[in-house]
């Protein structure tokens, strides 16, 4: 591993303003969302939704890197040209999603643990043969397991081991490793809820990751926003969760961590760019005590939707789907600087 090439590319995924776009849905999850569209769920339509996606004219300019699935990675444009080029061309960073899903944790009912670091070693080698510079693994916590009162300790601690076993492994091949651990929006709990879980469950993580030696320079995590429940009667404005995400990181998020990329998650696209937006404003450089590392986003369904949305899988469509997703990747970077308005989508 060289430390040093990790660390600037670790930087150069943030710099400039810019943000990720992740479109590392498995094929299962893009079958589903297919579904509610109205549009074939078959390989070739996974295909060209991809590549309306790759090629949109000027996404370089607001997006950093991609995070591909293990289906996109091998796929290419009509026109025979590797996704993996059509990215590097437009200066756009690839990465890749590693983990093999959440599945059930034994003993402990309604919880998950994210597997696949079997055979994970040569995944990675193969991957940075195939132009990969960096890859993402996720692990998902319940805020309220089959309504218990939070998730148990084994879940943290069994999830946040292997986030850094997978970070050590990334790292050792020569990638930049996201570390993304999640608390769930789904349910009725309080952002106070969400935000205890979240602190513990990124204390595990970082105990795990200086227990497995991994190079904090050289990584991005990727949390939620501390948020309440989508079923919350009580839904906070954009400045308390602003407050309260930036409050949360810097207890627990060690400075030598560069930078930050927000999931999506289950908020609207206009409500994850607010919330970014606030916390740039109130907690930027020109505030009186300074963010030690650079906020960014990570979206997925947030950049995507709306350009699903518009192509509808009709090729007729394609132009104004890249459009969307252009507008959404502008409004995103309007908010890293903390200048987004909800009249820009208006």
């Amino acid at each position: 591993m060289n430390g040093a090439t990790l660390s600037d590319a670790a930087k150069a995924m943030l710099s400039g303003g810019k943000g990720l776009l992740a479109m590392d849905e498995s094929n299962g999850t893009c079958n589903r969302r297919f579904a509610e569209a109205g549009i074939a769920q078959t390989v070739e339509m996974r295909r060209a939704y991809r590549d309306l996606l790759v090629t949109t004219p000027g996404l370089g300019h607001y997006i950093s890197g991609a995070i591909l699935y293990d289906e996109t990675i091998h796929q290419a444009t009509a026109d025979g040209t590797p996704f993996v080029k059509v990215l590097s061309d437009a200066g756009i960073m690839v990465g890749i999603k590693v983990d093999t899903g959440a599945k059930a944790l034994p003993g402990h009912p309604g919880e998950k643990v994210t597997e696949g670091l079997d055979g994970l070693r040569e995944r990675l080698r193969d991957y940075v043969g195939m132009g990969a510079r960096f890859a993402k693994w996720r692990a998902v916590v319940d805020p309220a397991p089959q309504g218990a009162a939070g998730p148990s300790d084994a879940c943290l601690r069994v999830n946040a081991h292997a986030l850094a076993r997978y970070a050590a492994l990334c790292q050792g091949a020569g990638l930049v490793p996201i570390v993304e651990p999640e608390v769930l929006m789904d349910g009725d709990h309080t952002q106070a809820h969400c935000r205890e879980i979240t602190e513990a469950f990124l204390r595990h993580v970082f105990h795990e990751l200086a227990m497995q030696g991994v190079l904090l320079e050289a990584m991005i995590l990727k949390p939620n926003m501390v948020v309440a429940g989508l079923a919350c009667s009580r839904q906070d404005t954009a400045e308390e969760v602003a407050d309260a995400t930036v409050r949360c990181l810097r207890r627990v998020v060690p400075a030598a961590v560069p930078g930050i990329a927000f999931l999506s998650g289950g908020q609207s696209a206009q409500a994850a760019a607010a919330r970014l937006s606030a916390m740039h404003s109130r907690h930027g450089p020109d505030s009186v005590a300074p963010l030690p590392w650079l906020l960014s986003f990570s979206f997925g369904r947030a950049l995507q939707q709306s350009a699903l949305e518009v192509w509808s899988g009709k090729e007729e469509n394609r132009q104004a789907a890249q459009s969307a997703l252009l507008h959404r990747a502008r409004s995103s970077c309007a908010a890293v600087r903390g200048e987004y308005d909800v009249s820009m989508d208006t």
